[in-house]
């Protein structure tokens, strides 16, 4: 199961219900945030994720994306964390990224590693990665997929028991990819195993205009999280700020056709009141929803 859970949906500054940016990722028991707003520390303890981030991705070098590195290094310290961990953001943020580390904090019990990364390169994790894209906010900016390799196909049991394969490790060599012999025939895998199954994607796009980076990224993705920091009649506004309107974010949804549209990042004037940002981006993508903090989302597999 993928869970992401919301730490913080405001633009710019806090306000009363809402911390600003960041995102708890979880996958198959590794975790990993995207930004890190002042006061993140706190949220992780508010809503229960724990401390247990060994990647940070930062989108960009604005103060509500990453100046809650200081608080949260220390706390963890503090915690007696010993483990590493790893900083990413745009090639170039890496000097203010350090600065942040170090800030505040005389010394960590921990080692922390920061690494820039330019739009098309990736983060491996084994059968997944962390991928970067360009994002248009007239400063370095990344968005960030997480990206799933393709799943072997269903294994058919009953074919593999007509074909006389005994249940054990021949079923689990054919599921792998290995042809087998049995009583003197070969049996090769696409006899007992379906095509392969596409992984999971989820795509943030941090702060940005909308972007055709952002919807070949985005193509086909199970959730998209998309800022939209206006609403509409403030689109001058928005592109003027390099950002999106929720019925902008909402057309980088439908043009991607992406199973689920989650906007954030949320102007403090519609922080209290998101049903006017919801409705006007459902009109163009239906069933979108404005995030909250807290919000948690578990995206399983298709089939």
């Amino acid at each position: 199961m993928i869970r992401i859970r919301f730490l913080g949906t405001a633009a710019a500054r806090p306000t009363v219900s809402r911390n600003v940016s960041a995102i708890a990722v979880q996958r198959e028991g590794e975790s990993f945030l995207w930004d890190c707003g002042e006061g993140t520390q706190r949220q992780i303890m508010r809503f229960g994720t724990g401390f247990s981030f060994a990647h940070i991705f930062i989108t960009h070098a604005h103060a509500d994306h990453f100046l809650g590195l200081p608080g949260l290094l220390r706390t963890m310290s503090l915690q007696g964390r010993e483990e590493g961990m790893s900083i990413y953001g745009p090639a170039g943020t890496e000097p203010v990224l350090r600065a942040a580390v170090r800030l505040g904090v005389e010394r960590l019990g921990f080692p922390v590693e920061v690494k820039g990364l330019a739009p098309g390169e990736r983060v491996d994790f084994g059968d997944w990665a962390v991928h970067a894209f360009r994002a248009d906010h007239g400063v370095a900016s990344l968005g960030y997929a997480l990206v799933e390799e393709a799943r072997p196909g269903r294994f058919d049991v009953e074919t593999a028991r007509k074909l006389g394969i005994p249940e054990g490790p021949l079923f689990g060599r054919l599921h792998r990819g290995e042809a087998i012999e049995v009583d003197g025939r070969v049996v090769a895998p696409d006899e007992v195993v379906g095509p392969p199954r596409r992984g999971r994607k989820v795509v943030y796009t941090g702060d940005t205009r909308p972007t055709a980076e952002a919807i070949v990224m985005s193509m086909r993705a199970d959730l998209l999280i998309h800022e939209a920091t206006f609403g509409s009649g403030e689109e001058k506004r928005a592109r003027e700020t390099r950002h999106a309107t929720a019925a902008e974010a909402a057309s980088v949804a439908a043009r991607a056709k992406v199973r689920d549209l989650v906007l954030t990042h949320l102007s403090a004037r519609y922080a209290e009141a998101p049903a006017r940002l919801e409705k006007e981006a459902c009109a163009v993508f239906p069933g979108a929803r404005v995030a909250r903090d807290g919000l948690e989302v578990e995206i399983g597999y298709r089939e």
